[in-house]
């Protein structure tokens, strides 16, 4: 039997006052057909980096998948069967196809459950006791312990004969290997000795491109004034010539 979360969410009435909006078991469950005993219950959504608390509708009211929108998160619960309840009949491939995720099963590994995902998973472990298994390496997780699980190729198996339950955020990462998309902070940006010296010599630039026609205009009177005084001088002459008579 599946184990069932009580899920409580807030939101705003019309006055805009705060009020519990939805008390009761989480609806949003999936049974995975292929792997018996293993369940996902969806319990919230985000869609992007800046999450909305806008309205009063269910986030989680949708088809469940393996992994959130691309800069969203997913706040969900995973009940793992015992492995003998699963393991040796389990077709790995639908059950990842059946969530969305048929990208995500690693095909070249003969463990069914080893897949990886573009996220940072956050795993609480409520109930029962698992082991997180990697490429190189295992560790028990029992109740309260805390798993970050960072885009690694990971598989889950439960080797006792009670099913574990976790509580997991997973939130959307750049894929490994690409780098993620940083935004500009908001604001005036900080002057560094580099930036200043772009911006000093642009100015300089500037400053010469606005002096130079005041340069030329100078020349140019000066070249005048050398031309018109051999004019004046000989117009001087002649004219004391003249008085001399």
């Amino acid at each position: 039997m599946v184990w069932r979360v009580r899920r409580v969410y807030t939101g705003h009435n019309k006055q805009g006052r705060a009020v519990i909006v939805q008390d009761g078991l989480a609806p949003n469950v999936k049974e995975m057909a292929s792997m018996p005993g293993l369940a996902l219950t969806d319990l919230w959504e985000t869609t992007g980096p800046l999450a909305s608390n806008e309205g009063n509708a269910d986030a989680a009211d949708r088809t469940v998948r393996l992994e959130p929108p691309r800069g969203g998160s997913i706040l969900r619960i995973v009940e793992f069967p015992p492995d003998k309840a699963w393991r040796d009949s389990a077709d790995a491939k639908a059950a990842f196809e059946s969530i969305g995720a048929g990208h995500a099963k690693d095909k070249q590994s003969a463990d069914p459950m080893m897949h990886k995902t573009s996220t940072v998973d956050y795993i609480i472990v409520i109930s029962g006791e698992i082991y997180a298994v990697v490429e190189e390496g295992e560790v028990l997780l029992k109740p309260g312990d805390v798993f970050i699980q960072r885009g690694t190729n990971h598989s889950w198996s439960v080797r006792g004969d009670v099913p574990c339950v976790i509580a997991a955020v997973l939130v959307s990462a750049a894929p490994l290997g690409k780098p993620a998309v940083r935004k500009k902070p908001a604001g005036k940006p900080v002057a560094t000795k580099a930036t200043k010296a772009t911006k000093a010599a642009k100015a300089n630039k500037a400053t010469k491109v606005t002096k130079a026609p005041a340069k030329r205009a100078t020349k140019a009177a000066k070249a005048t004034k050398a031309t018109k005084a051999p004019v004046k001088r000989a117009a001087k002459a002649a004219k004391k010539a003249g008085r001399g008579r």
